[in-house]
């Protein structure tokens, strides 16, 4: 098993090559996109999303309560979405231009990401692992 690994990080060098650093910048940049598109999608439906919440609420003994606790969420998803995309696309864009504090931007993107099923996830371990120290 010790092996394997030696042979994947031998495979894939430690810094990422400057076509490289440009694809996972643009990766970074859709991914931002589609975050954003995703976060517009969850305002515009926040009334039916209420709607159907509340709906299931008729037969809870404290539904204010339950709704409150939802609004909040819903609003830390919209939130949490809103910050996953621009700091995707800041994180992008600084790659395409190969600024030195990209690699901030890009774990701390990545990071967000990671609970996004299942491109969050695919892009986060990616970069996690392309830009990683090696030994």
């Amino acid at each position: 098993m010790a092996s394997d690994a030696r042979a994947f990080y031998s495979a894939h060098p430690g810094a990422l090559t400057s076509s490289g650093a440009k694809t996972l910048g643009l990766a970074w940049i859709i991914y931002g996109v589609f975050r954003l598109v995703v976060t517009v999608w969850l305002i515009v439906f926040t009334t039916t999303a209420t709607l159907m919440f509340g709906a299931l609420l008729t037969r809870v003994p404290d539904p204010f309560t339950i709704m409150t606790v939802f609004h909040i969420l819903y609003s830390a998803v919209i939130v949490w979405s809103g910050i996953s995309a621009v700091l995707g696309i800041v994180a992008g864009l600084t790659m395409l231009a190969s600024q030195r504090g990209s690699r901030i931007l890009v774990i701390a993107a990545a990071l967000l990401a990671l609970p996004e099923l299942p491109f969050g996830i695919m892009l986060g371990v990616y970069t996690m692992t392309h830009l990683a120290p090696r030994d």
